[in-house]
């Protein structure tokens, strides 16, 4: 994540927007349960949220400056945080009732590599877990944000397609302005 978008995501306008609309929205109609595994939590301020709504959060970070900010700033809660590719999970078949994947399918270089990633998301959840996400369309100011970053951004129209190809026994895509969310249920 380059440095304006890492300002961005930790920012306290992020945070509201993040509590008062976005998971909100995303959540409305899910509920991932008592042991929910988040990908790509980044500053962690998704983080924050679903731990509230959660007996454990296990959160996923690849990048080991944000894993290591998060698992301090988190030290004692009913948050566990580790240094994780989402494309290979260390964790064993069916083990959590939920996932979360906010914001951070576009940071996964290639659309192979998203599609390996739901495919794992799909993998560690137990028979009726839930996968619930959201990401941004592709727009002139997204892509400005992501200058010098990995930006790849996801279909909307071929999103639930490849959720159901991970796996999943159905799939959910909405979009509302430049925003989508989606829904797997394993």
């Amino acid at each position: 994540m380059n440095e304006a978008h890492l300002a961005l995501c930790a920012s306290p306008e992020w945070a509201r927007l993040v509590e008062e609309e976005l998971l909100p929205w995303v959540l409305e109609d899910h509920d991932l349960g008592d042991d929910v595994l988040e990908v790509g939590p980044g500053p962690g301020l998704t983080t924050d949220i679903l731990r509230r709504r959660a007996a454990r959060v296990t959160a996923a970070e690849l990048d080991t400056v944000l894993a290591g900010k998060l698992a301090a700033r988190l030290a004692g809660s009913n948050v566990g945080v580790l240094v994780a590719d989402v494309t290979r999970l260390p964790f064993p078949a069916g083990h959590f009732s939920g996932a979360a994947c906010l914001t951070m399918l576009h940071h996964i270089p290639s659309p192979a590599l998203q599609d390996r990633a739901l495919a794992e998301l799909r993998r560690v959840l137990r028979p009726g877990g839930v996968l619930a996400g959201t990401d941004g369309l592709d727009t002139r100011a997204r892509r400005s944000l992501h200058e010098g970053d990995i930006f790849v951004p996801v279909g909307a129209g071929t999103l639930a397609g490849r959720i159901r190809a991970a796996g999943f026994a159905s799939a959910r895509v909405d979009v509302t302005g430049d925003r989508l969310r989606f829904a797997g249920v394993a």
